[in-house]
């Protein structure tokens, strides 16, 4: 079921965004006029006062999201696959020997040579979901693709340069 995201105009201040948990629990984020985020729990008793406030630095937000978005995505395509026969999901690391370290994903083709698809990049800091064909690659990453089992290991091998 889809989650109903309220946006509310701060005059002066920015904008905060709500989300009403499924457990009743309010869930704010407040983006500042001057860059500033952050994140409030409302109070059980009255959800227009805030139990507790985090800020967040600019890049506790993007780690953030980027922990969120990429969990999301991978939960998401673990359900997937046990639904849809024929669909697969593989982790694929990029070693340090792989053709492609310091190369873009694009390179690869992957989507072209072999109708998989890449939906993320995991990293040592993170991960990037739905990662572009501009995005480079380096040593120590994993793709995280989605396609038949044939498609997949057809771009292991691509990837690992055999």
């Amino acid at each position: 079921m889809p989650v109903h995201v309220e946006r509310a105009e701060l005059p002066g201040i920015g904008v905060r965004h709500d989300i009403l948990t499924k457990g009743g629990r309010r869930l704010s984020v407040v983006n500042y006029r001057d860059g500033e985020r952050e994140i409030a729990i409302a109070d059980e008793d009255d959800p227009d006062r805030a139990a507790d406030m985090i800020e967040l630095t600019d890049d506790e937000a993007i780690a953030l999201s980027e922990v969120l978005g990429g969990s999301l995505i991978l939960t998401q395509m673990a359900g997937l696959r046990e639904q849809i026969a024929g669909l697969h999901m593989e982790h694929i690391p990029v070693r340090a020997d792989s053709p492609y370290v310091g190369r873009t994903l694009g390179d690869t083709r992957a989507r072209t040579l072999t109708r998989c698809s890449v939906v993320a990049l995991v990293r040592e800091h993170g991960v990037l979901p739905a990662p572009e064909p501009a995005d480079r690659l380096d040593a120590g990453d994993a793709l995280i693709a989605v396609g038949t089992r044939e498609g997949l290991d057809k771009l292991v091998r691509i990837v690992g340069g055999d």
